[in-house]
């Protein structure tokens, strides 16, 4: 028989609204601003198989990893499963496709000796010991470098918590009470799931639920193939680079090739660069999650995000490539990689779907941290990651300082870095002239300057790009301006810092991150005239630029000179 639709839309709801009450918990309980303020975590329901059911409102790169994850502490732990457990991971090589500062947590939710499924979440950890605190150095080269690996292991045992992990755990991060805070917060957030469920089966029965988990999995991939059926078939590709690795100054090349036929659609990566010696190697799982997540932006907003969307989509990398790094290569700074993936990806289904792709923005590519140590010795680490910004859409202008649709995050505001940290933010804008021209302009890009205040030096380390290959544009579209790193001395001398870098941060100097911005989408001289002067008269674009790359006049008394804006077009055209 076919499920009941109105029972199945009732469950699906059912099942993401406790995913949905599982991240509300990690924000309440966490210690972190990066986990806490910035939302760097995801929470998730899976079967008893380990297909993911539900993901709450989070990252949506994280939705790949929880099931070849969960598939290795199944592998461990077969026929141990247990009630009352907590399993932990954190090893990108043992399933987890992330980084070590993201450890995993999976609980097993029983009702009636019945095994129903696995509460699970993910939190990024702000240390997590290694050379360099904060776990995100890119010059690592090998992962034994980059911190404490976690295999599977039963953390909690039937509702007692293991000491020896926790005492492993704290005796090797630099900010004990804050990582054991967060692990405690995602497991926090597995038990309240586990009630929420518990609570569900008691009004309708395990046997219904699992029924009722693999019909929402078979409807998902029915919903799915139905609208990659409707898409064209046929073939696209589209290369991005990232400018280095931090050791060498070789470009990285990332190629995206699109295979769409019938109900399936394959992304093969072969023809990307091999992995590098630096730490932004991108493990399997998380290019997969990287694909997952791009696709999922271009069907119905309200289709399940669960392992049954996953299907259809297939994932060719060779072993080797930065895509598919083979161990130990460093990966703690994949973050990076993994933005330039999904901007690979859009760019090819933006040849595929041009009515439902926007130009390439300004993702995470800037990791800062600052760390170091307070009187008597007492640890601290800030810990960002800085999103920029959109770019410019087939029907309307990006949206400004906001993190992509890969990556929901959110920033960490001022007050809470100036409370919790030795450091004061000196300024945080947006830059003028960042957005790429066009029909629809790219948003603006980030700038925030940061300096010392309680300590006299830290270490600074930073993983950054754009520098060299600017955000892209679409349909005649210009690129976003380029990222860059600035250093003020204390002699108030200024210095460039190249996208990958570690010094002595010291007191009195500003260290200055400047976000790129987003590319345009279309024809800047096809943008409306009048659009262009409020854009100047918000001080976004300059009357340089709007001239520049609108042919658009503005007088000096601010005023739009329509007849000097049809000349200078007119006369620019005339001359391409």
């Amino acid at each position: 028989m076919k499920p009941d639709p109105i029972r199945l839309e009732l469950m699906k709801n059912a099942f993401a609204a406790i995913a949905d009450e599982m991240a509300a918990t990690v924000v309440r309980t966490a210690r972190s601003s990066v986990i806490k303020e910035a939302m760097d975590f995801s929470t998730g329901l899976l079967d008893p198989g380990g297909n993911l059911v539900a993901q709450g409102l989070c990252l949506p790169v994280h939705m790949g990893s929880f099931p070849p994850t969960l598939a290795t502490v199944l592998k461990k732990f077969d026929g141990q499963i247990r009630p009352g457990d907590v399993y932990a991971l954190n090893d990108p090589y043992l399933g987890s496709g992330l980084h070590l500062p993201d450890i995993f947590v999976f609980k097993p939710i029983f009702f009636e000796d019945k095994l129903l499924a696995f509460a699970a979440a993910i939190g990024h950890q702000t240390d997590i010991g290694g050379r360099v605190a904060g776990g995100n150095a890119c010059d690592n080269t090998e992962i034994f470098q980059e911190g404490l690996r976690i295999p599977p292991l039963r953390v909690i045992d039937q509702g007692k918590p293991v000491d020896a992990f926790f005492d492993i755990l704290r005796l090797n991060v630099r900010v004990p009470e804050t990582v054991i805070g967060d692990v405690n917060a995602t497991i926090a957030a597995c038990t309240r799931g586990e009630r929420a469920l518990i609570a569900l089966a008691k009004k309708h029965g395990a046997e219904a639920l699992v029924s009722d988990m693999a019909n929402l999995l078979d409807y998902s991939e029915a919903v799915t193939r139905s609208e990659f059926a409707a898409f064209p078939d046929g073939t696209w590709e589209f290369e991005d680079f990232l400018d280095d690795d931090g050791f060498s100054e070789d470009p990285i090349r990332i190629l995206a090739r699109i295979i769409k036929k019938g109900s399936d659609i394959t992304v093969d990566f072969t023809g990307t660069s091999p992995q590098v010696k630096g730490s932004i190697n991108l493990p399997i799982a998380m290019t997969q999650s990287s694909v997952f997540a791009c696709l999922r932006s271009v069907i119905d907003p309200n289709l399940p995000t669960n392992s049954g969307f996953m299907r259809p989509i297939h994932v060719i990398a060779e072993p080797g490539s930065i895509v598919h790094p083979i161990s130990p290569a460093p990966v703690a700074a994949r973050g990076l990689t993994s933005m330039r993936v999904t901007e690979a990806v859009w760019g090819a289904l933006a040849q595929m779907l041009p009515h439902k792709v926007f130009a390439c923005g300004a993702q995470g590519d800037f990791g800062v941290t600052i760390a170091g140590y307070r009187a008597e010795q007492r640890p601290f680490v800030l810990l960002e990651f800085l999103f920029g910004t959109w770019g410019g859409r087939p029907n309307k202008d990006a949206i400004d300082a906001l993190s992509s649709l890969a990556v929901n995050y959110s920033n960490t505001p001022v007050e809470v870095v100036e409370r919790e940290q030795p450091i004061r933010i000196e300024e945080y804008a947006m830059r003028q002239d960042s957005c790429g021209a066009g029909k629809f302009r790219g948003g603006m890009g980030l700038v925030r300057e940061y300096q010392l205040t309680g300590v006299d030096e830290a270490v600074l380390q930073v993983r950054s790009d754009r520098q060299k290959f600017q955000p892209f544009g679409l349909k005649g579209g210009n690129p976003g301006a380029n990222a860059a790193n600035r250093l003020r001395e204390a002699d108030g001398k200024e210095i460039a810092l190249p996208g990958k870098f570690m010094r002595t941060f010291k007191r009195g100097e500003r260290y200055r991150a400047q976000l790129a911005g987003g590319g345009g989408w279309g024809d800047a001289f096809a943008r409306a005239p009048d659009m262009v002067w409020q854009d100047v008269l918000d001080e976004k674009v300059s009357r340089d630029s709007a001239a520049r790359d609108y042919g658009v006049v503005i007088g000096a008394d601010g005023v739009l000179d329509a007849l000097g804006t049809e000349r200078l077009r007119s006369a620019r055209r005339a001359a391409e």
